[in-house]
């Protein structure tokens, strides 16, 4: 088995909890305890942006056998990737829940630090894929 197949099994499921969100933002969109309109701005960043990067996390690890790669530097990377996803979008919602208007927060710490975890991975991926452009027929 690849070492990145159990990630993207993970990454599915992690998928069918951003739905979850999804069915609960709506609930607190439609129910009578609503949300602020700053709480409703970083929960919606942070589901929109935990969506994004998964699909985007699926497409990698198909990439990511692309390359030549060993396979403790697919697994490694694959988890930069998702620790970076999960910084990412976790920081909107840290935010949503100890932030407050106009200020920075423990949140917002760790949504920058999740941008720089997305750019290493995707940044090496794209180097081991120019790297190994001349290994593979399209």
């Amino acid at each position: 088995m690849r070492p990145t197949t159990p990630l993207a099994a993970f990454v599915l499921f992690a998928i069918v909890t951003v739905e979850f969100g999804g069915w609960s933002l709506l609930g607190l969109l439609t129910s009578q305890d609503s949300l602020s309109p700053f709480q409703e701005q970083f929960f919606r960043a942070g589901h929109g942006h935990a969506g994004v990067l998964l699909v985007l996390a699926l497409v990698y690890l198909m990439l990511m056998d692309r390359t030549r790669f060993s396979g403790r530097a697919q697994l490694l990377l694959s988890l930069t990737l998702l620790v970076g996803i999960l910084l990412q979008s976790g920081g909107f919602f840290l935010h949503f829940a100890v932030g407050e208007e106009g200020q920075a927060s423990a949140g917002t710490w760790m949504t920058r630090s999740g941008a720089i975890f997305l750019a290493v991975a995707l940044i090496t991926l794209g180097i081991g894929l120019l790297r190994s452009r001349g290994d593979q027929t399209v």
